[in-house]
């Protein structure tokens, strides 16, 4: 009888403790998931230099969309003093727009006014496909408030809506930027001539946020595992006389 008593003791410890274990391997898993799955503006480089004018972060572009890019801007750098980057990343930072990541991010790459006056930064997020644009003092007098919402709301927009065209925004985008700063008319943005289905395109805000809420109730539910697991072992083992 003795013996029967220690085998299930024993047997009761390893299904203890391989459910202790398998609960802190969820834990780690779905934790890790959770955060990789966010963009911080931390995650971003420290600076950028005249070889960085596309960032994407979301592999949402080819090389050659990638290549004609830099060429563009780059070269509309050159002509015009006026640099331009653009950053494509996949979902936000709990609490964070593509407008606030953006001026995060201006804040980041150019510290000092100098540094600041001749700058823009383009943030793309390929969850919600909205865009938002920082644009330095020294350039607002060409790319204007109402130009440079245009930009992300429309310019970009319209090829997003018609079927996830990331390539084609950006194109557009620097096609308008480089007119734009060259001193040329505006061309304005694109016209959308067919009806689209907003909701079936892109995930909207209440759906993201409500991803955002189921990861975080489950990383909470495994934490309270966690801490649970090892108090009902330890009053297992003592109730039964270990």
């Amino acid at each position: 009888m003795l013996k029967l008593q220690k085998m299930h003791q024993q047997i009761g410890r390893a299904v203890l403790s391989g459910v202790l274990v398998l609960a802190i391997g969820l834990l780690a898993c779905f934790t890790g998931a959770h955060s990789a799955l966010a963009t911080g503006v931390y995650q971003m480089p420290g600076y950028v230099d005249d070889s960085v004018w596309v960032i994407d972060d979301a592999k949402q572009i080819t090389r050659v969309t990638e290549g004609k890019l830099t060429k563009q801007l780059r070269e509309v750098a050159e002509a015009t003093g006026d640099a331009v980057r653009f950053v494509i990343i996949h979902r936000l930072d709990y609490g964070e727009t593509p407008q606030s990541f953006a001026d995060q991010l201006f804040e980041k790459w150019f510290s000092t006014p100098e540094a600041q006056a001749d700058n823009a930064v383009i943030v793309l997020d390929d969850v919600t496909n909205d865009a938002g644009i920082h644009v330095g003092p020294g350039m607002d007098e060409r790319l204007t408030a109402d130009i440079a919402t245009s930009l992300v709301e429309e310019t970009m927009k319209v090829p997003l809506l018609q079927g996830n065209q990331y390539s084609k925004s950006l194109l557009d985008a620097a096609d308008r930027l480089t007119a734009v700063l060259s001193g040329e008319p505006d061309p304005g943005p694109p016209v959308l001539e067919t009806a689209v289905n907003v909701e079936g395109t892109f995930a909207t805000a209440e759906e993201t946020e409500a991803n955002r809420f189921n990861s975080t109730t489950v990383v909470i539910v495994l934490l309270v595992l966690a801490t649970i697991i090892p108090m009902a072992t330890w009053w297992w083992y003592q109730s039964m006389g270990g």
